[in-house]
């Protein structure tokens, strides 16, 4: 399947314009996606930015300034406005393409009418996974994902089960409870149907919130193992409790659990997630 038929992309910059540059330039170079499809949303980057983008990016390349950061979820909202394609790609800056194995993904969606989302493969720049496609929550979980309690053995196998490490074994696309949102391919109208992403997550957890509602909606998520898109991943939110991501992390998730069922300590699943 061509990916340029059909195909629009929403990247959300904040202060990282050369990063955004090298996304969208990997984009071109491989012809992934044809320069005025490409929708970039400079959220209210505190540097220049906005500037840099609008003179370094090819011609026809749209390229969108948010009067206000407010949040992710916001920015990519902003961004599909402008999209006109059937399919929306959603990428951070700080990714890239070294081929076009999104095809895979692509062909998917487009094959399956049952299917409303579908996760890339994301890798980390010396190639290990780093398995983008998860499982729901559980309050232990989280405990475990977020203290010294994750090193126990116990813990250590659950966290294997929540990144869904076996799922990726056969190579096959799988059903993925919910997929990081750092590279997806959305159905434009179901995500115009379900009201966009969740602006009240500033960030973290509007993606585990966007796939939990396509599940509601009667559609499925999907991981497509060798759709590969490389990430220069910073985890921030692991590194401290009290650090500003981790506290903005703790927030999404207390927003989450008002929406949705966070149990005690048995992940809920797709049925046991919505209330």
């Amino acid at each position: 399947m061509d990916v340029n038929c059909g195909m629009s992309v929403v990247i959300v910059n904040f202060g990282t314009w050369r990063l955004t540059l090298n996304c969208v330039r990997s984009l071109m170079d491989l012809s992934i996606a044809e320069r005025q499809d490409i929708v970039v949303v400079d959220n209210a980057s505190p540097d220049d930015s906005f500037f840099r983008l609008k003179a370094e990016l090819p011609a026809g390349v749209r390229v969108v300034r948010a009067s206000v950061n407010r949040g992710f979820g916001a920015g990519v909202n902003i961004g599909m406005i402008a999209c006109l394609r059937e399919y929306v790609l959603v990428l951070n800056p700080d990714t890239y393409f070294v081929d076009r194995s999104v095809e895979k993904a692509l062909a998917l969606l487009s094959d399956h009418l049952d299917v409303g989302l579908v996760g890339l493969d994301l890798v980390y720049p010396d190639g290990e996974r780093q398995y983008s496609g998860r499982r729901f929550y559980s309050l232990l979980d989280i405990v475990g994902r977020r203290s010294a309690l994750g090193r126990l053995a116990k813990f250590k196998r659950r966290n294997d089960e929540h990144l869904m490490r076996t799922a990726w074994i056969p190579g096959l696309p799988f059903e993925a409870e919910w997929v990081i949102g750092t590279g997806f391919i959305v159905k434009r109208e179901l995500f115009e149907n379900l009201g966009g992403m969740d602006e009240r997550y500033f960030l973290y957890m509007e993606d585990v919130d966007l796939c939990a509602r396509v599940w509601q909606a009667g559609f499925r998520v999907l991981c497509v193992p060798g759709a590969r898109l490389t990430h220069e991943h910073q985890r921030q939110s692991s590194s401290g409790i009290l650090n500003w991501a981790a506290r903005r992390h703790i927030t999404s998730l207390w927003h989450f659990q008002k929406k949705f069922r966070l149990p005690l300590t048995r992940p809920p699943g797709v049925n046991g997630l919505l209330r």
